[in-house]
């Protein structure tokens, strides 16, 4: 590993999402790669959460100032959209932040996908329903409990 390349792995990793501050990009499965050349030039490789995503712009520049900042010389942040981010990237960490900022993570991998309930973040109750297929982003979509009466934002499932 050439010298430097932990220090920007790790730099890079807990760069915080533009739109859900409390994930890293490590945590979102977003940063794909970071490579450290030579003359300690950075290439940091980001794959959004979908091709659109209004946040890559300040997903590169917030990496792109935190290593430079850190004294690397140059930084290049390049976009890798194949193969494509799914929800599959998110692990452990990720899924228990979401829960605890009150954001019901998608569902862990199946063979046959079918969501036909989620589970209330809040109390834990199934009797919830779907109130609009988009939060406050459009990775997520907005549910009540229909127990605790209390709304809650779901991250959108996308393999």
């Amino acid at each position: 590993m050439p010298p430097g390349e932990e220090l920007a792995r790790r730099l890079a990793a807990e760069v915080p999402d533009p739109e859900l501050p409390f994930l890293t990009l490590e945590d979102l499965g977003i940063l794909r790669r970071v490579e450290v050349g030579p003359e300690g030039t950075v290439r940091v490789v980001l794959t959004p959460t979908y091709s659109g995503c209004p946040a890559v712009g300040q997903m590169a520049e917030d990496v792109r100032r935190t290593l430079m900042d850190a004294g690397f010389p140059a930084v290049q942040v390049d976009t890798e959209l194949a193969p494509a981010w799914s929800t599959d990237r998110l692990g452990p960490r990720a899924r228990a932040k979401l829960e605890a900022m009150d954001i019901a993570p998608p569902p862990p991998a199946a063979p046959a996908p079918i969501t036909l309930t989620l589970k209330c973040p809040h109390c834990g109750s199934l009797r919830t329903r779907q109130l609009s297929r988009f939060g406050s982003t459009a990775c997520k979509s907005l549910w009540r409990c229909q127990d605790c009466s209390e709304p809650f934002e779901h991250f959108k499932a996308l393999r």
